[in-house]
C-alpha cells in the first residue's frame, strides 16, 4: 500500500519496477522539503536516521543499484550532519547539500541538482536518465514494513499555520478527519479562512474539516484571511516574470491566455503537460493572474481529449 509520501502519491511498487530496458544506476532520495511550513521530512531524518539509511540500503540491494544520493537543502544543517555521519560506513550512499530554493524538491529539479542529468520534456520519466527518486519518508517506511510487516496505516504530517494553537508534527492514522488532527493540536485561535492539505505553494484547499488524511498528505495548514485570501486578478502586463520563474522553461502567460480563450488545441504546442504546478509563476506575477489554476484546467482538458482519441 505504499505510495510516495512527499505529496505526489505515486505508487512505490511501480517506481521500484522500472522497465527492463532502463538501466538504473542512481537512487535519488528527496529530502529537500522546499515548501514553507512543512517539516515532516526533516523530523523523520532527525528522529529516525537509521530507518532512513536502512530503507535506502534495502532498495540498493534488491534492485542492484550502485549509487544513492540524499539531497537535503542547506537550511537543514543538523540533518545534513547527522545523515553524513550515518552513511560513512556505506560508500554507495552520499549526502548532498543543496541550495535552499523553491522548487528544489520537484523530481526533475532534484535529479539535475544531485546528478547533473536532465529529464527530457514530453512525458519522460526519471528512469529514462537512469534514476529512481524516493521521498525520504518513503525510504524509511520500506525499512519499517520489511521489519514489521505492517502496511501503510499511518504517517507523519506537519500541522501548522498562523492560527493553529500548538503547531507540531504528528503521527496520524490514515483516514483521520482534519478536525480531529487540528483538535489534537489545540484547535484554532480564530476561525480559519482557508484550510490547505499540503504546503502553501502546491497545497489543495479543503471545503470541509471532515475531509480525512490520505496517504500522500504531508501537511495540513490553517490560514487566516491575511494569509489565505487570493488577491484580485488584473490584466497581464507582459512583463515576462512568469517565464523567468518557471523551472520548466514554459510560458505561463501564454498558457493562461490560451485556456481563457478556450483554445485548448494549441496547448500541447506549448508543452502544457510539462508544467509541474509549482506555483512559481503565480507567486511572482505582479498582475496576480491565476496562472496555475488555469494551467491545471488546461492540462485536464488536454488529457480528457487524449482519452477520447
Amino acid at each position: 500500500g505504499l505510495v510516495g509520501l512527499g505529496g505526489a502519491g505515486f505508487p512505490t511498487h511501480v517506481k521500484l519496477n522500472p522497465p527492463k530496458d532502463k538501466k538504473i544506476d542512481f537512487l535519488v532520495i528527496n529530502a529537500a522539503e522546499c515548501e514553507p511550513y512543512i517539516t515532516s521530512d526533516y523530523r523523520e531524518m532527525m528522529e529516525n536516521p537509521d530507518g532512513v539509511i536502512k530503507g535506502i540500503q534495502l532498495v540498493l540491494d534488491k534492485l542492484d543499484i550502485p549509487n544513492a544520493v540524499i539531497g537535503i537543502e542547506d537550511n537543514k544543517p543538523k540533518a545534513i550532519k547527522l545523515l553524513t555521519e550515518k552513511t560513512v560506513a556505506d560508500k554507495r550512499i552520499s549526502v548532498q547539500s543543496l541550495r535552499s530554493r523553491y522548487p528544489q524538491g520537484a523530481e526533475k529539479m532534484l535529479i539535475y541538482a544531485t546528478t547533473g542529468r536532465k529529464v527530457p520534456p514530453g512525458g519522460k520519466l526519471p528512469a529514462d536518465v537512469g534514476c529512481i527518486v524516493l521521498n525520504v519518508n518513503t525510504a524509511s517506511f520500506i525499512a519499517e514494513y520489511l521489519k514489521t510487516g505492517m502496511p501503510l496505516v499511518s504517517r507523519r504530517i506537519t500541522v501548522d499555520g498562523p492560527i493553529v494553537k500548538d503547531p507540531k508534527n504528528v503521527l496520524v492514522p490514515i483516514g483521520t478527519s482534519l478536525k480531529d488532527v487540528f483538535d489534537f493540536c489545540g484547535g484554532f485561535t480564530s476561525n480559519p479562512f482557508k484550510i490547505l492539505m499540503g504546503g502553501p505553494m502546491m497545497g489543495i484547499a479543503q471545503y470541509s474539516l471532515e475531509t480525512t488524511v490520505i496517504k500522500n498528505t504531508n501537511a495540513i495548514l490553517a490560514l487566516d484571511k491575511k494569509e489565505g485570501d487570493l488577491p484580485s486578478e488584473s490584466p497581464c502586463i507582459r512583463c515576462g516574470r512568469c517565464v523567468q520563474a518557471c523551472p520548466m522553461c514554459l510560458i505561463p502567460s501564454e498558457l493562461n491566455r490560451l485556456v481563457m480563450a478556450d483554445q485548448y488545441d494549441n496547448l500541447e504546442r506549448y508543452h502544457v503537460l510539462d508544467c509541474i504546478e509549482c506555483g512559481s509563476c503565480s507567486y511572482v506575477c505582479p498582475a496576480k493572474r491565476y496562472l496555475v489554476q488555469s494551467i491545471r484546467m488546461g492540462k485536464d482538458e488536454v488529457r480528457r481529449k487524449a482519452k477520447k482519441a
